[in-house]
């Protein structure tokens, strides 16, 4: 513990076994899930950059998704990787609030972008009259900040009220730092802490969530008066947003599923599941089923 307070000067994750010659096994495996993150939603991000006819709002919004895939593996996996080949598994405290603040924001910016690409999908194809006046450069931008700077601030806030919490231990039965893990391992009452967090996790996931799920209803009923050509169309933009979004809720569901101590190996499954499917998943949904990204990238590889 530091000097003359209740605040540990690192944590310890408890999650991680012995596991010998397998820790290699592992690390082999992680790393090259890491490398195919990075490299998918890369190969995303520099499509859209590069090529001026992605230069719209929907690809926008497909970009900052991978950017924001990059960011949350990218503040997870380099650390994860050396607990594997470690033999030790401790975190100090700053690290331990850092990799959980960017964690948490990813997880939110994740809903955020969700909810605007979905905003975006509703002008196109219920208001399509509309949509250059409505989805112009000056409101793409102003999407974007809202979608980023609203969890910053929001779970900064959070962040900031927990982390002078006195602890009375300082163990994760986890494999990366979690907000509620260091709540529940408070020595004082959290009964307004776990209200606040309640609060936020309603107008930073459920409120858009639900606002994705009516957008996806009026798209729905609309498409039902339309022409089978207009159908087709819109199923072909609108479908990859729908998988992505219904991998997300459940990976998020998995996220905060309360597991018994002694099953590690769910534990280590259902705790990384929002962290690595979603990166995964997302570019090869958008760069497979999306005729334009797919066409950019296919042209890049015959080129090269």
């Amino acid at each position: 513990m530091s000097n003359n307070s209740l605040i540990p000067s690192y944590f310890q994750f408890t999650v991680f076994a012995d596991y010998g010659p397998l820790r290699y096994l592992f690390f082999s495996l992680s790393l090259l899930i890491y490398v195919t993150i990075i490299s998918a939603n890369l190969v995303i991000v520099l499509s859209v950059c590069l090529e001026t006819s992605l230069h719209q709002p929907m690809y926008v919004f497909i970009c900052s998704l991978c950017l924001n895939s990059l960011y949350g593996s990218t503040g997870f996996f380099p650390r994860f990787l050396m607990d594997l080949l470690s033999d030790t598994h401790f975190i100090s405290h700053p690290l331990c609030f850092i990799e959980m603040y960017i964690t948490t924001t990813y997880a939110s910016h994740e809903v955020t972008l969700l909810t605007v690409m979905a905003y975006d999908r509703f002008v196109a194809i219920c208001q399509p009259l509309h949509y250059h006046s409505k989805m112009t450069f000056r409101t793409v931008l102003l999407l974007l900040i809202l979608a980023v700077l609203h969890p910053v601030w929001v779970l900064g806030c959070f962040f900031y009220l927990i982390s002078s919490l006195p602890l009375c231990g300082n163990k994760m039965y986890r494999v990366y730092c979690a907000s509620f893990s260091v709540v529940e391992l408070s020595c004082v009452d959290t009964t307004v802490i776990r209200i606040l967090s309640t609060f936020l996790a309603v107008i930073t996931i459920l409120i858009p969530l639900i606002f994705v799920l009516y957008t996806y209803l009026r798209i729905l009923l609309v498409c039902r008066r339309s022409s089978s050509e207009f159908r087709g169309k819109a199923l072909q933009t609108c479908l990859p947003h729908i998988v992505t979004f219904g991998n997300y809720c459940i990976s998020l569901f998995c996220g905060q599923y309360k597991i018994d101590e002694g099953n590690t190996f769910v534990i280590i499954v259902l705790s990384l599941e929002f962290l690595l499917i979603p990166p995964i998943i997302n570019p090869l949904v958008y760069g497979l089923n999306l005729p334009q990204i797919r066409g950019v990238i296919f042209s890049y590889v015959k080129i090269h």
